[in-house]
Order: structure tokens, then C-alpha cells, then sequence
């Protein structure tokens, strides 16, 4: 792709490898299905689908690939505007699936030599040979990585080491409607699903109930046709996975059957929002951080005993106005019994210090523990060869149903929170001591005594 001239940086790269892997995935998945399901069709019209087009080393390149992909001339719509425009009544969720990802995704390239060297690579893997998927699953996993490094795409990628912290913690069960309402690439959606297969799933039947009850959302169409195809490379057959603004549903109009019993998610923090969203929550919570009205959206989506684990910013859990009320909200209508606090580098290589609060709808909160999850010995932070590892979590999991205040660990009562500030230091830290040598000491001695010395000859610069 880096040959393309058609292709600029990695979030165009990853566009461009979405939508070309989610049609090799839909097609592999559908020659699954033909076998196991008498008179199965697929969706794709045959002139589209991947076996027919891509599979054949020496077919179709060039400009007729590309014409092949992008025409729309001549009553002749080729491959996006066709997709694009998808329509078959006899199986319409699937159909809106494949809409939705080419109404939200572009062809970058411009050489159909080099699509089609891409398009024979991506052919040498089966996705129905479980070794291929097995392998690819983890090739998958560097590839949503990668997301950190292409720009603010960072966003759509949370450690996969505290989407299993939060899901193990949370214990979604078979049957249970769980939501990701900022969903990215699905990581945690991915994760309930293998937590409900490997703990609660025995029979078909288990499995039949699990695949109705995985859902996401999520606004950006990269992060959206990628976790889209997650969920599919995670046995997911027709993903309830939505390519929406959560923030736009009609907060007012959601109703019981809208709720759900689990929510796990990492909402966007500092991320600009389309403008007159706020208008569509209660004038007391209005603000301009998607982070704050996602935690409103939450609640107002949880059951009256959900449960709901999410990652929020240190500015989230601070701040006076709008903030205190939202967390005034939080913990009168829930029970915040844990927060994690983790070290700024977590979500590398953003540095943003952040927590992942644990809560369950339906009783106020009275008391609140704090766990400070701390670096590996030996390690500064945490960066793109040294990622938080779930073994690292072993003393948080082994804590906390049998909870007692430790040099990390300690409780709050509610009462005792000022403004419902929930940014509560640890009282059982030892200050550190800090050793430097006689040398640095006087070379932090003499950089001192030179600024003063600056200040003072500003300030009789300015006096005379």
C-alpha cells in the first residue's frame, strides 16, 4: 500500500485494509454458511463477491480493477455505489451491515497493480481453517495497535490487558444484554463474548443466546468497519453492531426496552461534539465533554440494576459545575464501589492519567474503594514494546472480594467527599524519599540562582 500513490499515512492505510479484509472475512463466512444452511444466499450480489472477483492470482487488475471498484458511470455502478446501495428485503440486518460499512469507507488507491498485489496477499489466509484464524486473530490485534500511532485514531484502542480487567470484574452471563455505546474497534465487546463462551456457553442453544446479545455502536468508520470485523472473526454470524452517534439517541426517548444489563466501554475524552448534541440531555448535565454526557447516556441505558464498567479521564472525575452534577448523578443513582487508578501511560501514547470505575444501578453510593494499580518493578512507564500485561492485575483480582485497605488500596465514605470530588489521593503512600548526588545538587543550586538572578535584573528593567 505504501507504493499507492493514492494512499496517505496509516489511517488511510488501515481504511483501505478494513473494508477489503471485511469482504474477504463476509465471503469466507458465507461459503461457511452455503454448506450448513440449506438454500443460504448470500447477501453480496455474485458479481461482488470475493470469490468471484479477487480470488484468481492472475484476474482482474489495472484500471479495470479499479473501474471494476469505483464506476458509477454509464448505468454501469461498480462495486462501492453498489454496496453502497444494498437492498434485500429477505435478509435485512445483514444487508444493512455490508450498507453501512461502504457508506462509511473510500477506496484510497490508485494503481490496481498494486490492489491486487493486496488482494493476493490477503488470499493466502482461510478464514475458515482455524490455525489461519487463530494466526490472523493475533496479527488482527497489532493491527488495532497500530491505531495508536496513526494520528488521533488512538481513541478507538483500549489495552486489551483492561478490557479482560473490566469484563472478568463485571462478569457479564449468558442472556444478559450487553452494550458498548463507544465501541471502536469492538475490544470489549470481543472480550464479553469469549468470557460468556468460556464460563457460561455448553449448548447450541447457549450460543444462539449469546449472539443476540452482544451490541455496539460506534461514529467513526474506521474504528467502526474494523470492529465490525472483529465481531465476525469472533464467530459473531450477523453482528448488532451499528454505525451511529450514541450521543444523538433521543435521550428522553429511551425505555425499558432499551436498557440493558451490562454496559463496558471507553468513551471518547476531549473529543469534540457535533454541535447542538448537548441540547439533547437535561439542561443540568449540558456540557461540551463527550466523556461527561456519555456517563449520563450510561445510566439512563443501564437497567434499574445494570451493571457498568468504564474508563474515565482524571478530568472527569474532578471539576466544579456541570461536572459535580454529573457525578452528583452518578453516585445518588448508582453505587460506585471501585475505582482503579491507573498510571498516566497506560494508554500510550496518549499520557493522560485515568481510572476505570466500576458500578451497579439502583442503590446511592455510601462508600467508595480506591486500588492505585502500579508499574512492573524496575519500569518508568508503560510504551509501544512495554504494554500493561493482564498478569500485572493478578493482586487487583486476588483483592477484591476480599477487600482490605493497604499501602494501594483504601476507602472512602461518601459523606466525606467535597463536592463529590472523586479525585481522592492515596492516604497510605509513603512520600518517597528522593537521592541525588553532591554534584546535581549544586548544579540545581546554581540553575536556581541564575534564574533569580534573570528575575531580578526584569524587574529593575521594568522599574527604571
Amino acid at each position: 500500500m505504501r507504493q499507492d500513490r493514492g494512499i496517505s499515512g496509516d489511517a488511510q492505510r488501515l481504511e483501505q485494509l478494513g473494508w477489503m479484509l471485511f469482504l474477504k472475512i463476509m465471503d469466507d463466512k458465507d461459503l461457511e454458511l452455503e454448506i450448513t444452511k440449506d438454500n443460504y444466499v448470500s447477501v453480496i450480489p455474485e458479481q461482488f463477491q470475493w470469490r468471484n472477483w479477487a480470488t484468481n492470482a492472475e484476474g482482474i487488475t489495472g484500471d479495470e480493477l479499479l473501474a471494476f471498484i469505483d464506476s458509477n458511470a454509464g448505468g454501469n455502478r461498480g462495486l462501492f455505489a453498489s454496496l453502497r446501495n444494498l437492498n434485500v428485503p429477505a435478509q435485512p440486518k445483514r444487508a444493512a451491515i455490508v450498507r453501512e460499512v461502504f457508506e462509511g469507507s473510500n477506496n484510497y488507491m490508485k494503481s490496481g497493480y498494486e490492489m491486487r498485489k493486496v488482494i493476493n496477499k490477503l488470499n493466502e489466509i482461510d478464514f475458515n481453517n482455524s490455525e489461519d484464524k487463530h494466526i490472523f486473530g493475533n496479527i488482527y490485534e497489532s493491527i488495532l495497535q497500530e491505531l495508536r500511532d496513526a494520528g488521533n485514531k488512538g481513541e478507538y484502542y483500549t489495552p486489551r490487558a483492561v478490557t479482560q480487567l473490566m469484563t472478568q470484574m463485571t462478569d457479564p452471563k449468558l442472556g444478559e444484554k450487553v452494550l458498548d455505546p463507544a465501541a471502536g474497534t469492538g475490544g470489549f465487546l470481543t472480550a464479553a463474548i469469549d468470557h460468556v463462551r468460556e464460563k457460561y456457553v455448553k449448548t447450541i442453544e447457549h450460543e444462539h443466546q449469546l449472539q443476540n446479545s452482544i451490541t455496539g455502536w460506534e461514529l467513526k468508520p474506521v474504528a467502526y468497519v474494523l470492529g465490525l470485523t472483529n465481531l465476525i472473526l469472533h464467530e459473531m454470524d450477523v453482528p448488532d453492531y451499528h454505525y451511529i452517534d450514541s450521543l444523538k439517541r433521543e435521550y428522553n426517548g429511551i425505555g425499558k426496552k432499551d436498557q440493558v444489563d451490562v454496559i463496558l466501554a471507553n468513551p471518547p475524552f476531549g473529543a469534540s461534539i457535533a454541535d447542538g448534541v448537548e441540547t439533547n440531555f437535561p439542561a443540568s448535565y449540558r456540557c461540551k465533554e463527550s466523556a461527561d454526557l456519555f456517563v449520563v447516556l450510561m445510566l439512563q441505558l443501564l437497567k434499574p440494576t445494570g451493571r457498568c464498567a468504564i474508563v474515565l479521564p482524571d478530568g472527569s472525575i474532578t471539576g466544579e459545575g456541570v461536572k459535580a452534577r454529573i457525578r452528583e448523578k452518578l453516585l445518588t443513582s448508582a453505587n460506585l464501589h471501585t475505582i482503579v487508578r491507573l498510571p498516566q501511560s497506560t494508554f500510550f501514547p496518549a499520557t493522560v492519567s485515568t481510572n476505570l470505575l466500576f458500578f451497579e444501578k439502583g442503590s446511592p453510593t455510601k462508600e467508595i474503594w480506591y486500588y492505585e494499580h502500579k508499574l512492573p518493578a524496575g519500569q518508568k512507564s508503560y510504551s509501544k514494546t512495554k504494554v500493561i500485561q493482564f498478569e500485572e492485575f493478578a493482586p487487583i483480582i486476588a483483592w477484591w472480594n476480599n477487600r482490605e485497605e493497604n499501602e494501594v488500596a483504601w476507602k472512602v465514605n461518601v459523606e466525606d467527599l467535597k463536592n463529590w470530588d472523586l479525585d481522592v489521593k492515596n492516604p497510605n503512600k509513603e512520600e518517597e524519599e528522593v537521592v541525588i548526588s553532591t554534584a546535581d545538587a549544586i548544579d540545581k543550586l546554581k540553575k536556581s540562582l541564575n534564574k533569580t538572578a534573570q528575575y531580578i535584573s526584569q524587574l529593575e528593567s521594568l522599574l527604571s
